[in-house]
């Protein structure tokens, strides 16, 4: 019998305590526990780091602010087959981890992601940002990328892809999508599962406000262009046609990771 896969949950977090509680209460409660829990600081003014750390989870420091530079450190911290990413905001339901990691069984899936549903809104402004918001972003991103993107409230992907793209993806841009950047560094022939009923909770907060709205909005255009051809979708979909879908090549990539001059990070 194969060992099962271990897991790393990375959760960045600013200025979130009492959201921050709820998600960690939910990762304590799931049917399989993850091996390790990183909580990054992104600079709190509040007991973000405390309520981690009295959680058992390993809290890191990231001075350098933005979403990208704090889950990045996470990233790169992990040890563990699996990571996953899930927001400060997001709660679990408690078969999420169990059920996420099954489908890494099959060894061409290189990342699982599933939709969030907002809550704290009634449920008409509930439905229409399940809509306007949640499927638009999967619906225009796998139109734009020939895959599904990734959800950085929702994911989890293996450890080695992660070691693969960490040179590339654009973590010093403020002004760069993290889960669009990422989604576009992976190789088009790497698959990733969109698992539309791996669902979890996040706030709906974040789409109250119109102008949080724009600013995710362009930061997802502007992360496309930076990509240049990259991102370009007809190309992505040529080259998965002709090369197929295949696992992360791992001793190759690993080796070349180990090779080039590590990022740093503050």
């Amino acid at each position: 019998m194969p060992s099962p896969l271990t897991v790393t949950v990375v959760i960045p977090v600013f200025d979130d305590a009492e959201q921050l509680a709820a998600c960690l209460a939910s990762l304590a409660a799931q049917v399989r526990r993850p091996d390790r829990i990183v909580v990054v600081d992104n600079g709190s003014t509040d007991d973000s780091a405390a309520v981690a750390a009295a959680s058992g989870a390993t809290v890191l420091h990231e001075l350098q602010r933005g979403i990208w530079p704090a889950a990045s450190r996470g990233y790169d911290a992990a040890d563990t087959d699996l990571i996953a990413r899930v927001d400060s905001d997001t709660v679990l339901p408690a078969d999420w981890l169990v059920r996420a990691v099954a489908w890494f069984q099959d060894p061409l899936v290189t990342a699982v992601t599933g939709p969030g549903h907002f809550r704290g809104l009634g449920p008409v402004a509930s439905a229409f940002w399940d809509v306007a918001y949640m499927r638009a972003y999967f619906t225009l991103m796998t139109g734009a990328l020939g895959r599904p993107p990734l959800f950085g409230s929702n994911m989890l992907m293996r450890r080695v892809a992660w070691t693969a793209v960490r040179h590339r993806v654009q973590r010093q841009d403020a002004q760069v999508h993290d889960d669009v950047d990422l989604s576009i560094q992976f190789d088009p022939t790497w698959r990733t599962v969109l698992d539309p009923s791996l669902v979890v909770s996040v706030s709906g907060t974040p789409v109250q406000d119109p102008w949080g709205l724009v600013v995710r909005t362009r930061k997802a255009v502007r992360t496309l262009w930076r990509s240049g051809l990259r991102a370009f979708s007809p190309a992505r979909i040529m080259r998965r046609a002709l090369v197929g879908t295949r696992p992360v090549p791992v001793l190759r990539q690993t080796r070349r990771h180990a090779e080039r001059p590590r990022t740093p990070v503050s």
